[in-house]
């Protein structure tokens, strides 16, 4: 594999390419598509259905490895920490239905849409029930969206200590800035009383325009506050390599944030909150009946699946 400071892309190329490589013919066809494959291509689908790519169930030892460090190219360390916990609870939830479902850990798709040892410009994605991480490569850049990450149970616990909570940051970071806020600010926060059934995102394939910014303007806030929602955006940003994670923050910068959150303003209940800015959505929401099943994203409305790199090379195509 190549070295730490190897550029991402670069990174990438590398494991796709180790990917395929180690694929038996059949599996290749299936983890392989052109990347003009539009509707394939973007596509986010977190719940346990149907979808493309080849399944690590269906591969040997080799060839998921290789998956696995193909997916460790989008994440930093502790997010594939997360991620990696987030396939092992599938045969927890298996178990707590009676292993009525036949949920499987290795029961996640890779799909690579184009010739990464080819072609300039390419994509990938590593998916499966409450995990979806997409990544579009042109040239020397990358573009990381949408990146996923759920968890069902979010919580295992024993004699009230929790056991296993992979996105308990998520949560409690927000939990604390709700508590910095005070009661003027929660009261511009809180938008709804009740959280919805589901983040708002789902799983569309484009947001540009659809979700209408509300809540509270970070440009209102006082440095406390301030400095917790900063924290809670560089979170979700951190599930990236560092040298993604900078680029976004750069690009980012110190918009106008909005904050929302919908539910009770304390934990125990259905809760639900979003982060805003010109081309950035974050969602959260812990809306199971017992609060114990959490969907996170990270999304760019009008970046994701590609589109800024993509304008830029049509762009420098025609210079």
């Amino acid at each position: 594999m190549s070295l730490p400071d190897t550029p991402v892309a670069a990174r990438m190329r590398t494991a796709a390419a180790a990917l395929l490589d180690a694929l038996p013919g059949p599996a290749r066809e299936s983890a392989t598509r052109p990347f003009t494959d539009e509707a394939g291509r973007r596509w986010i689908e977190y719940r346990p259905r149907p979808r493309p790519g080849v399944c690590l169930a269906d591969l040997d030892r080799t060839a998921r490895k290789a998956a696995h460090r193909l997916l460790a190219t989008a994440l930093s360390p502790h997010a594939y920490a997360q991620a990696a916990t987030i396939m092992a609870l599938e045969e927890v939830l298996d178990r707590q239905e009676d292993w009525r479902r036949g949920r499987h850990s290795d029961d996640y798709r890779v799909v690579v849409f184009g010739d990464p040892t080819r072609d300039d410009t390419w994509s990938w994605r590593f998916e499966g029930h409450h995990l979806s991480v997409s990544m579009t490569v042109s040239g020397d850049r990358v573009s990381p969206a949408p990146v996923f990450l759920g968890a069902n149970p979010a919580r295992v616990s024993y004699a009230g200590r929790p056991v296993s909570r992979p996105l308990a940051p998520e949560e409690d970071l927000a939990f604390a800035l709700l508590d910095a806020l005070g009661p003027e600010g929660r009261a511009d926060a809180v938008v709804a009383d009740e959280a919805p059934h589901d983040i708002r995102s789902a799983t569309r394939p484009r947001l540009a325009g659809r979700i209408e910014p509300v809540g509270l303007r970070a440009g209102t806030l006082g440095p406390t506050s301030r400095a917790l929602l900063d924290q809670l955006v560089a979170l979700y940003l951190d599930r990236l390599p560092p040298e993604l994670a900078a680029a976004e923050a750069a690009r980012i910068g110190r918009a106008d944030l909005h904050f929302a959150w919908e539910g009770p303003p304390g934990p125990g209940g259905r809760h639900y909150y979003r982060i805003q800015g010109e081309d950035l959505l974050i969602e959260y929401d812990n809306t199971s009946d017992d609060g114990n099943h959490t969907h996170t994203v990270l999304r760019r409305p009008y970046s994701d699946f590609g589109d800024d790199v993509l304008a830029a090379h049509r762009a420098d195509a025609h210079s």
